[in-house]
């Protein structure tokens, strides 16, 4: 992917630099453009979960990149210094069929955080055009910024970095949405 947009919040940047999380932001960076995605240049035909189960794929290559249980945030790295935890990147993918679900992952930053779970947290979501060939409504990087700074303005306090990506190329053909659980057949 590539890497369109990066927005700094709440000091997140000097927290970065700070506590050592430079090399963890580049890697996290290098992650997100080694994930290599190509789509069908139409407006809402590719699949937004095809995405995500592509980038969880890609960051499950890197061991110290820890995948939290449902519910919690997506992935999270730690900083160690001598054996002790130093510091904590936690990484929320928001590229899913919802917008309603950006709100969530805010909120589970922000619980984080104040939780002492991480130190910053980073939002992926995908550019404007991106989200356009995407499924559903997507969040995209226009909607996030908007939702940030207008909608929940005290998100603009939180040490939050929001990063917008975007697929490599066109295909011929669309990822392929998912088909949903129904059961068993009779």
């Amino acid at each position: 992917m590539k890497i369109t947009k990066i927005k700094f919040f709440g000091g997140s940047k000097d927290k970065v630099c700070r506590l050592g999380l430079a090399h963890t932001f580049l890697e996290l960076q290098e992650i997100l453009i080694a994930t290599d995605i190509r789509i069908l240049d139409k407006k809402q035909a590719n699949s937004a979960g095809v995405v995500r189960e592509m980038m969880d794929a890609h960051f499950g290559k890197y061991p110290e990149w820890v995948q939290s249980k449902s519910g919690d945030i997506d992935w999270v790295k730690r900083f160690r210094h001598n054996q002790t935890v130093v510091s904590r990147i936690g990484v929320e993918i928001q590229v899913s069929d919802q917008s309603d679900f950006f709100a969530h992952g805010i909120v589970q930053i922000r619980n984080k955080l104040q939780d002492s779970h991480i130190d910053v947290g980073i939002i992926v979501v995908p550019s404007d055009d991106f989200g356009y060939r995407m499924t559903g409504r997507v969040a995209n990087y226009s909607y996030a910024v908007q939702y940030v700074e207008e909608e929940l303005r005290e998100a603009k306090l939180y040490p939050i970095v929001l990063i917008a990506v975007e697929n490599d190329g066109f295909s011929d053909t669309a990822l392929p949405k998912e088909t949903m659980n129904l059961g068993k057949a009779s």
